[in-house]
């Protein structure tokens, strides 16, 4: 179970940093949303108000601490809301297009192995007393 967590972990964070650091770099072509479409809004409205930018760096953040064992639980919690909203993004906006597409499937099936795997220490974090 060690070494699929390792695997799992190091494949989100390897991920999560790809497509992260794409937004920065731009080494990968994504096509654009088709326009006049609601994706091109979200996304416009997300980018123009420098919100993309900043769960662009949360990615990247959260993909680091994924990969790294003992930071896992912290990674998990900053990228799963942002997992959420791309799932919710693919159901809603695009009205389920591209919601089965690889990178949508992996990072969802990878972060809820990791999720339940780790749910003693995310419980830990989550409910810690002072």
């Amino acid at each position: 179970m060690k070494k699929a967590q390792m695997i799992a972990g190091a494949l989100l964070g390897l991920l999560f940093l790809i497509f992260g650091s794409n937004f920065f770099i731009g080494f990968i072509e994504i096509p654009p949303p088709p326009e006049d479409s609601f994706a091109a809004g979200f996304m416009g409205a997300m980018y123009m108000t420098g919100m993309l930018a900043f769960v662009k760096t949360l990615q990247i953040i959260g993909g680091i601490l994924v990969a790294i064992p003992k930071t896992r639980a912290i990674g998990l919690l900053i990228l799963t809301p942002i997992i959420i909203n791309i799932v919710l993004f693919h159901i809603f906006i695009t009205e389920g297009h591209g919601l089965f597409d690889p990178p949508v499937v992996g990072v969802t099936v990878l972060a809820a192995f990791l999720l339940y795997t780790h749910r003693k220490g995310l419980k830990a974090v989550l409910l810690s007393e002072e």
